[in-house]
């Protein structure tokens, strides 16, 4: 796709405002909104100069000035703004160099394939992931100086058993460990995960499944695999599409591999990797990593 493809999309589709997003060094994705009546070629070819000095891991203030080049290859409507609004996914460039920038993690999956492709392993990796989380009713932290601590609640949660409900207590709710995967009332979150599916196929990501995982309040959603850059964009929609029916259904998603005692998250994900001969062969990877875990574990709700 070109810029000139982009403008005529944004016509058509009759676009109020694009917004320009990108991922942080902690892999949380911020965004930039621009109006639409200043999104032309030369915008989208040469970019927006942003200030990267707010940017956890990146610039210092004196240094701060960065730039965001939309990658014009991917359209996005976004399906929760009351406007048109039209997502664009952005690499960095150092304003000064206008050369990648070292730090972009867009900008490090995209060298890794091409060092892939240059050393002859492998002309492409194909990546499947498939991120779990939670849901929960009510999430409460406070970090006081005479209040400490956290608070985490789901009318699934096991520890709501004996607990007295303005219209019942109904006691269907799956057992510690139990939660893979009963049908509802068991399952209290069928049509929600369904919402989640049904928004993930309006932002262009081939869907195959949903259900309920092993922890009670735990889910996952199936996608199909991609190229590494392309499913590292189709992450944070899917991150991104989760949280925000979630919040429509007054609830709240965090992706954090460890909200509750003696209950763990789990991403498995499925390498197909192609060679330059026609062979291929596939490897299975699980993602336990003690740093991946707790590295985000700060910034998932």
């Amino acid at each position: 796709m070109t810029a000139a493809n982009v403008l005529k999309f944004m016509k058509e589709k009759e676009v109020e405002f694009v917004d320009l997003r990108f991922t942080d060094p902690r892999g949380k994705l911020q965004h930039l909104t621009m109006d639409h009546t200043i999104v032309d070629e030369e915008m989208l070819n040469e970019g927006v100069f942003f200030d990267g000095s707010s940017i956890a891991g990146w610039k210092a203030i004196n240094e701060s000035d960065m730039i965001l080049i939309p990658d014009t290859s991917r359209m996005i409507m976004d399906p929760f703004t009351s406007h048109n609004t039209l997502i664009l996914f952005c690499d960095i460039l150092d304003a000064v160099k206008r050369s990648p920038y070292e730090r972009d993690p867009r900008g490090t999956a995209k060298k890794a394939e091409a060092y892939l492709k240059k050393s002859g392993i492998g002309d492409k990796a194909f990546f499947g992931p498939e991120p779990e989380f939670f849901v929960f009713d009510d999430v409460r932290i406070n970090n006081d100086p005479n209040n400490t601590g956290f608070k985490i609640d789901s009318k699934e949660g096991p520890y709501n058993s004996g607990t007295e409900y303005a219209n019942g207590n109904m006691g269907h709710r799956p057992p510690v460990k139990g939660g893979y995967f009963p049908v509802p009332p068991v399952d209290s979150e069928q049509d929600m995960r369904g919402e989640y599916l049904k928004s993930l196929k309006e932002v262009g990501i081939k869907v195959e499944k949903h259900h309920h995982e092993v922890a009670p309040s735990q889910h996952e959603l199936g996608m199909y695999f991609g190229t590494l850059v392309d499913q590292a964009d189709n992450v944070q929609l899917y991150k991104y599409v989760v949280q925000m029916v979630t919040h429509s259904f007054g609830k709240t998603a965090t992706f954090m591999p460890k909200p509750l005692q003696e209950i763990t998250v789990q991403v498995c994900t499925f390498i197909n990797q192609f060679g330059k001969t026609t062979n291929q062969f596939f490897l299975v990877m699980l993602m336990q990593g003690y740093l991946k875990q707790h590295f985000t574990i700060l910034v998932e709700f």
